[in-house]
C-alpha cells in the first residue's frame, strides 16, 4: 500500500537518529510483507499516531477489526509483545497474534484510539487510569528478561549527567534527581511488571472492557515508578495554573494513597522521571517542552 508516515512518527524518530532512519526508509516494505503474511485489509494509517511505532488500522481475512502495529527495534517491540501476552488481556489490550511471525510486528485488538482516559474531567481520569494502571502491576514472566527499573534509569541517568555538564542552569535539578535515584534503588519494596510509560492518553476506551491500556514500554521495579509519569499528566494545565505547585503535591499524596505506594518515593521517582524527560527534551531542541518539565520538577 502507498501510504505517508504520520509527520510526528518522523519527526520522533530524526530525534533519536538524526542521520537518517534505515527502518522508516524500509517501512512500506515491512507493511507490505506484514499486511499479505496475515491476509488483512487496511482501512487507513492512524493519524498523529504514536512516536515510536507506525499504527494501521485492519480488518483480519475473517472481518475482525484489529490493529496492526511497526515498531524499530530500539522501540522494544518483542518486550511489548511479551508484556502484552503475559498480562492476556488484564488491564491492556489484547495480543491477537503471540507468534512473532515477523519481529517488530504486533497484532492487537482495535479499540476505539479517538477516546482516551484524558477526555474525561482530570478527577475521573486520574481515577480511571489509576485503576487500569493497578491491574497491570503483577510478577514479571519468568520466559522473558525484562529490562529492569536500575537499568534503564541508569542510562538516562548518564545521558543527564553529560547534559548538566554543558548547561550549567539544569545541573542543580539534575544533581537532585540522581540523588533521588540512588536512594531509591537501595532497598525498592517490590518487583514488578510496569507498563513503564503510563499515562492518561495511554489508556483507551475498549469494548471487551470500559478502559484497557496501550503501547507499554515494560520494565520491571517498583509501582511507584510507573505511577510517577501519571502524576505529571496534564503538565501545561498545572504550570498555567496559579495553584499549579498545590495541586501537584496533593496528586501525588492522592495517588499515593490510592495505588497504596510511598508517598516519598513517589516523589522521588516524579522528581527522577520529570528531569529526565526535561533534560532530553532540551538535548533534542524541544525547549518548550524542556522548560514546562524542568519548571514542574522544581515543584517537587
Amino acid at each position: 500500500m502507498a501510504f505517508e508516515p504520520p509527520r510526528r512518527l518522523v519527526r520522533a524518530l530524526g530525534e533519536t537518529a538524526p542521520g537518517g532512519d534505515e527502518w522508516l526508509e524500509r517501512l512500506p516494505e515491512a507493511v507490505a510483507q506484514a499486511v499479505a503474511l496475515r491476509g488483512l485489509t487496511v482501512e487507513r494509517v492512524q493519524v498523529p499516531g504514536g512516536r515510536s511505532s507506525l499504527v494501521l488500522l485492519v480488518r483480519c481475512a475473517d472481518g475482525t477489526p484489529a490493529v496492526l502495529k511497526l515498531a524499530p527495534p530500539r522501540a522494544r517491540p518483542e518486550a511489548e509483545r511479551a508484556a502484552l501476552a503475559h498480562w492476556a488481556g488484564r488491564g491492556a489490550v489484547q495480543l491477537l497474534d503471540p507468534s512473532p511471525a515477523v519481529p517488530g510486528v504486533l497484532l492487537l485488538e482495535r479499540l476505539h484510539p479517538e477516546v482516551s482516559v484524558r477526555s474525561l474531567p482530570e478527577a475521573r481520569a486520574l481515577l480511571e487510569a489509576a485503576g487500569t494502571l493497578r491491574r497491570l502491576w503483577v510478577e514479571p514472566p519468568s520466559e522473558y528478561a525484562f529490562e529492569t527499573v536500575a537499568e534503564r534509569t541508569g542510562r538516562q541517568a548518564e545521558a543527564m549527567r553529560a547534559s548538566a555538564e554543558r548547561d550549567a542552569e539544569v545541573a542543580p535539578l539534575v544533581t537532585e534527581a540522581l540523588a533521588a535515584r540512588d536512594a531509591l534503588l537501595v532497598a525498592p519494596p517490590e518487583r514488578r511488571l510496569l507498563h513503564g510509560t503510563f499515562r492518561q492518553s495511554k489508556v483507551l476506551a475498549g469494548d471487551r472492557m470500559p478502559w484497557l491500556a496501550v503501547g507499554p514500554d515494560p520494565v520491571v521495579g517498583e509501582c511507584a515508578f510507573d505511577l510517577a509519569r501519571l502524576v505529571r499528566d496534564r503538565v501545561e494545565d498545572l504550570i498555567a495554573s496559579p495553584s499549579g505547585a498545590t495541586t501537584t503535591r496533593r496528586r501525588v499524596k492522592r495517588l499515593a494513597e490510592s495505588l497504596e505506594v510511598d508517598q516519598e518515593r513517589l516523589r522521588g521517582w516524579t522528581l527522577f522521571r520529570a528531569v529526565e524527560s526535561g533534560v532530553r527534551a532540551l538535548r533534542v531542541g524541544r525547549p518548550k517542552d524542556g522548560e514546562l518539565l524542568l519548571e514542574f520538577a522544581g515543584w517537587l
